[in-house]
């Protein structure tokens, strides 16, 4: 089964598009440099949506 749904995957792949642009910016307005990062944004957004994502870690 699979662990996220097509829809997170797609806001994880916009949101890396966006950081390799240089247009990715956190909630504070600085640029995201880190992949990580820029994943932990793309299912943060498609949490949001209501996608089916695994919840954050504590």
């Amino acid at each position: 089964m699979a662990k996220y749904s097509k829809k997170a995957g797609e806001k994880v792949e916009r949101a890396m598009h966006e950081m390799k642009e240089g247009k990715l910016k956190t909630g504070t307005g600085k640029k995201v440099t880190s992949k990580k990062q820029a994943v932990a944004i793309g299912l943060s957004e498609a949490r949001d949506a209501g996608a089916k994502v695994p919840k954050k870690k504590p």
